[in-house]
């Protein structure tokens, strides 16, 4: 390897690792979020029974994403992955009209914890391809997100299945993070 050769791969090596957290309830579209980031394929997602974990390359940053399982079953555990999060994504199935108060209930008390203290918060509202869905707007305001005091957040439209809003979401995570 040259010298010339030896210092691209330098310079497009990323200069930060950050640590992930994707969470959300069941069915939210958290592994395909993260089977996209990573674009990898997505026409056979199984249910995460445990967690799931990809390093993507965004904007200088080396990503490692952590997709935890939102059954009821394991959300307990979630506090368990919580230490040294530089980001909290929370993924919201939009079209889960019945679950929404469930799933701001867990957002609630996620950020609650003192080890997520200030970190930034990216809320992914997933399945906004389906007509029926609630928008960003109607989310916000029904998770409380308006009133979050003390942190970094945003709420982002996407569709997991189109692949649309999760490059914005993303953009959004490395800004914030150079500007801490």
């Amino acid at each position: 390897m040259g010298l010339l050769s030896l210092l691209r791969k330098l310079r497009s090596s990323p200069d930060k690792e950050l640590r992930i957290l994707l969470l959300g309830l069941d069915n939210a579209g958290k592994t395909t979020l993260l089977k996209r980031l990573a674009n990898e394929q997505i026409n056979h997602i199984t249910p995460t029974a445990g967690f799931n974990i990809k390093t993507v390359a965004a904007d200088g940053y080396k990503l490692n994403v952590w997709d935890i399982g939102g059954q009821s079953k394991i959300r307990p555990y979630w506090k368990n992955y919580f230490e040294n999060t530089d980001v909290l994504i929370y993924v919201v199935d939009c079209t889960d009209r019945k679950r929404l108060k469930e799933t701001g209930e867990e957002l609630t008390e996620l950020l609650a914890d003192e080890k997520l203290k200030g970190v930034p918060l990216l809320v992914f509202a997933n399945k906004q391809d389906v007509s029926s869905c609630l928008k960003t707007a109607e989310i916000a305001e029904s998770m409380g997100l308006v009133s979050l005091k003390g942190r970094s957040w945003q709420i982002q439209g996407c569709s997991g299945l189109q692949g649309t809003g999760i490059q914005e979401g993303m953009d959004w995570i490395c800004q914030t993070i150079k500007n801490k």
